[in-house]
């Protein structure tokens, strides 16, 4: 049994990922901006991604799906990317985007040809972050959707770790599974992976 802080447990990434931890039997701490808009099961606690304080000291794993749309992109994802680290955690997971994983041939997904790119900048803060990451000497793990999140899906159970594809699909509940796999069975580091769902 871990303890856990989820950053960004608001959401439908973080929330579907403190379910899945406290199915496994982990402690979890929920940490959002404000408490009183929480709809989830985990304890909760009032944390500021980029300014945590000891809200998740004494956590083995910390874990970010954060999404802040009032701040600039670059200095949000930077700024939390280097307040995460300083935590001290054993193992670090975020919550990343397929845009800036690559694709089978090494090509990054947004640079492929038809690709959106009306939220490029979006996109490429997410990788300047995972690059404060690599600087660093932490054990830590970018996990995404290898496409995009199935919505609509249910836990299944079941993913695969597979290169970026655009029609890739991965509900939120097994994208929990493969992160919290991770967690209690580590066999990636220091790396971004992508993960889709069953066909």
């Amino acid at each position: 049994m871990s303890e856990i802080a989820i950053f960004g447990a608001g959401g439908r990434a973080g929330r579907a990922l403190a379910d899945e931890a406290l199915r496994r039997g982990h402690r979890v701490t929920a940490v959002v901006r404000d408490p009183r808009r929480y709809a989830g099961t985990a304890p909760v606690a009032a944390g500021d991604v980029t300014d945590p304080g000891d809200v998740a000291a004494g956590h083995d794993v910390v874990i970010s799906a954060v999404f802040d749309p009032s701040a600039e992109p670059r200095a949000f994802y930077t700024a939390a990317a280097r307040a995460l680290l300083g935590i001290g955690a054993r193992r670090l997971v975020v919550a990343g985007l397929a845009s800036v994983l690559p694709t089978a041939d090494g090509t990054l997904l947004m640079d492929t040809p038809g690709y959106p790119q009306e939220y490029r900048e979006f996109c490429t803060a997410h990788a300047a972050g995972a690059e404060v990451l690599r600087g660093s000497g932490s054990d830590w793990l970018v996990v995404s959707p290898a496409g995009d999140f199935d919505h609509g899906g249910g836990r299944t159970g079941r993913y695969r770790v597979v290169p970026a594809d655009a029609a890739s699909r991965i509900s939120y509940p097994d994208f929990a599974v493969a992160v919290l796999d991770e967690i209690e069975r580590p066999a990636h580091h220091r790396v971004h992976i992508g993960v889709e769902g069953p066909a």
